[in-house]
């Protein structure tokens, strides 16, 4: 053997570039289930699950290549490694039992992992074992690390924008050849439709009444699991049954073929009305226009270079109104580089960040769905069902409470990683930690999402059903996020008053009287007492 290509479970391209690339007369790929990437946040089987169904489809797909006898694929429930649950462990067990019968490897060749802990754990191993390691550059990305951090370099403000306007130039996306623009830069390239983003055309509520019919989203792709699935989700619930979440309602994409499906079906039914209602949220909507692509994007089943000019080409064919493939394609040619490039640029200390000194622990009903708030209850119950909530519950309604509530960093970002389907720490963690929590102290965002029960309102029908009222902030009926949103401002007040993005909402505290703040702390302190913390099962840390 003369490479071992460690092929990662989110790194499941059909044309892989380690296979691409190597031969299997020399080479040998390697495949690995660990019960303790399950069990290293406390996992949501829909999670677990996924990765899982796509690693083993994406090893039944080698049978019909030149890698179907060059390949090793270790199950989760492998006997010989039972004793050894994390893939590091399974790993060196492997490394070892080949050395001793004289097959090598003579190196350890991955692509570059998506979370800081494996890639210092493989880099730890190989040391151990005096084995090379060949980290390979991942493109599966259009901005590698090193051209982020260049970017990155010298910059006072790191802003998502300015590097989406970035990409746009150097990509071409959404823009216009020399001499067709006009204005500042006329003669450079310039963006389509005269502007770099129409927000203001998108981030709408619903009508009062709800979609309704007329506005009423068609279906999203969703696969009925085959036998080879259907295996994995009877393993799954055999094997990790305390686990927060089920399995009922699982169909998501765990093949090149279904993933390609759910991109078609998205953009020919689903993108035109994405812009405008990508931030509503109505009860019963669990997935309102939104693509859940962002499974098979994370798993590699889909190249994000063809979701993009998937949007681009269906507005330029007069599909889809162009706000809302420019709001899609910033999704994922700005926010999703963007976020990729600042874990890498700040871990290990994005990980332990905690700038606003919230140290109060999750509530045991994150884990349960079971809450008198109406908005909380619907997000984290269809997160529950599915392992699925939209950008914006998981911003402005899971972020915004944890926020509030001076909820630990690190415990909020262990629940994020742990429920839902497409959570990799590199997408996961900036945006809990630098997003949802201001945790880094606004490293690249201008303020804290801080809002009262209001913008619950505005832009849900939560309210209506919900016991508490979001315009009071002390009382029996009082909203618990109206109430922690008043006494997180009054928690913060220098810092907010400081900030441009925040001195307006402070000078509203401003003009509260000094018994009425009183009673906002102490109806928060109530409240944060009465919500007992849940940790999970004491073998998980």
């Amino acid at each position: 053997m003369r490479h071992l290509l460690l092929i990662l479970g989110d790194q499941l391209a059909t044309d892989h570039p380690l296979l691409r690339e190597h031969d299997p007369a020399l080479d040998h790929a390697l495949l690995i289930e660990a019960p303790g990437e399950a069990t290293h946040v406390w996992s949501h089987p829909a999670r677990i699950a996924v990765f899982i169904a796509a690693m083993r489809q994406f090893s039944a797909a080698l049978a019909g290549t030149p890698w179907a006898q060059a390949n090793t694929h270790v199950r989760l429930g492998d006997a010989h490694l039972a004793h050894l649950p994390g893939l590091i462990d399974r790993l060196r067990a492997l490394i070892e039992g080949w050395r001793a019968q004289g097959e090598g490897p003579a190196s350890l060749t991955v692509l570059e992992p998506g979370e800081w802990r494996l890639a210092q754990g493989l880099k730890a191993l190989c040391t151990e074992l005096n084995l090379p390691l060949r980290l390979i550059d991942d493109l599966h990305f259009l901005c590698s690390r090193a051209e982020f951090a260049q970017w990155a370099r010298g910059k006072h403000q790191l802003r998502m924008e300015f590097f989406y306007r970035w990409m746009r130039q150097r990509t071409g996306v959404l823009m216009e050849p020399a001499g067709q623009g006009s204005g500042e830069g006329k003669g450079q390239p310039q963006p389509v439709g005269g502007a770099w983003n129409f927000d203001a055309d998108n981030r709408q509520p619903f009508p009062k009444g709800g979609p309704g019919l007329e506005l009423s989203a068609a279906p999203p792709a969703r696969f009925e699991p085959d036998a080879l699935t259907r295996q994995v989700l009877q393993e799954v619930r055999e094997r990790f049954p305390d686990h927060p979440g089920g399995l009922d309602s699982f169909a998501w994409p765990v093949t090149r073929a279904q993933a390609l499906h759910a991109l078609h079906t998205f953009v020919s039914t689903r993108l035109a009305q994405f812009g405008p209602y990508q931030d509503a949220q109505w009860a019963g909507e669990p997935f309102g226009w939104h693509s859940l692509l962002s499974v098979a994007l994370n798993l590699h089943l889909l190249d994000p270079r063809e979701v993009i000019a998937a949007a681009e080409q269906a507005w330029r064919r007069g599909e889809v109104p162009l706000a809302s493939a420019e709001g899609f394609i910033r999704q994922i040619l700005g926010w999703r580089e963007f976020i990729r490039g600042m874990y890498w640029l700040d871990m290990p200390g994005l990980a332990q960040a905690n700038h606003l000194q919230a140290h109060n622990p999750l509530p045991a009903w994150f884990w349960t769905g079971d809450t008198d708030m109406a908005c909380l209850r619907d997000a984290i119950g269809q997160t529950l069902q599915h392992g699925y909530a939209h950008h914006i519950q998981r911003l402005m309604v899971t972020g915004l409470y944890t926020l509030l509530a001076g909820t630990s960093p690190q415990q909020v970002a262990d629940w994020y990683l742990a429920v839902y389907v497409d959570a990799i720490e590199w997408v996961e963690l900036p945006n809990v930690a630098g997003m949802a929590l201001y945790a880094n102290g606004g490293r690249f965002t201008s303020k804290p999402y801080a809002a009262s029960g209001a913008y619950i309102h505005r832009m849900s029908n939560h309210c209506q059903g919900c016991r508490y009222k979001p315009t009071e902030r002390t009382g029996p009926r009082a909203c618990p996020i109206t109430t922690l949103y008043w006494a997180f401002l009054d928690r913060h007040e220098s810092e907010l008053a400081g900030n441009p993005r925040t001195a307006l909402m402070v000078k509203h505290l401003s003009r509260m009287a000094p018994a009425e703040r009183e009673a906002v702390r102490e109806a928060a302190r109530v409240h944060l007492a009465a919500q007992a913390p849940h940790l999970p099962p004491s073998d998980l840390s």
